[in-house]
């Protein structure tokens, strides 16, 4: 199992919206350098999920989905990758 010291959060947006604000739980040991932005935005829309995991992300969530989890309390802010990764094991994302 990736272990919480194997990850980070990393948050990026395309826009001033919280949908258009993400956070991504990565996987470092896969992509120690994170999410390439670059890359990222000049990827193929049909391959924009294959282009991530490629980049070590396990988890992708917009800002109004983190918004909505910490309304039902199933997230916090005051950690929020903490959170994030322990919502990930709990979905079993990460097992």
């Amino acid at each position: 199992m990736i272990t919480k010291d194997n990850t980070k959060l990393e948050l990026f947006g395309f826009g001033d919206n919280p949908d258009d604000i993400f956070y991504c739980l990565v996987n470092l040991t896969k992509s120690p350098d994170g999410v390439d932005l670059e890359k990222l935005s000049a990827a193929d829309p049909r391959r924009f999920d294959e282009v991530l995991n490629s980049m070590g992300c396990i988890l992708l969530l917009n800002g109004e989905e983190v918004e909505e989890l910490i309304k039902r309390d199933e997230i916090t802010d005051a950690n929020l990758h903490q959170s994030i990764y322990d919502l990930a094991v709990r979905e079993e994302v990460i097992s």
